[in-house]
């Protein structure tokens, strides 16, 4: 898990306006307000108007979610609508035990 003061950076790679992409945007919105207050920043990436980046962090899915800060890298595809997932995902929640 991440420490409580860890201030995050956060890149959310899409193609263009879709529903998808709006509703990822507002999903993780929701969370880093919920979770990271103060502590997070959001890029938006879109692939339709630069393609080239997509390769930077080996995008194969859209919408994804990319963890920059804190290390390690992280990332999570889709549009963020399960939030304990996503929570798991950026190390704010440990995993389930199985």
């Amino acid at each position: 898990m991440c420490d409580p003061g860890d201030y995050f950076i956060l890149r959310l790679y899409v193609a263009g306006q879709t529903a998808k992409a709006i509703a990822a945007f507002a999903n993780l919105k929701a969370i880093c307000e919920e979770q990271l207050k103060g502590r997070y920043e959001i890029e938006v990436i879109d692939l339709l108007e630069h393609p080239k980046l997509a390769r930077e962090d080996q995008i194969v899915a859209l919408p994804t979610l990319v963890r920059k800060l804190p290390p390690p890298l992280r990332k999570i595809i889709g549009d963020l609508s399960d939030t304990e997932r996503v929570l798991i995902g950026l190390h704010l929640l440990p995993r389930p035990k199985t």
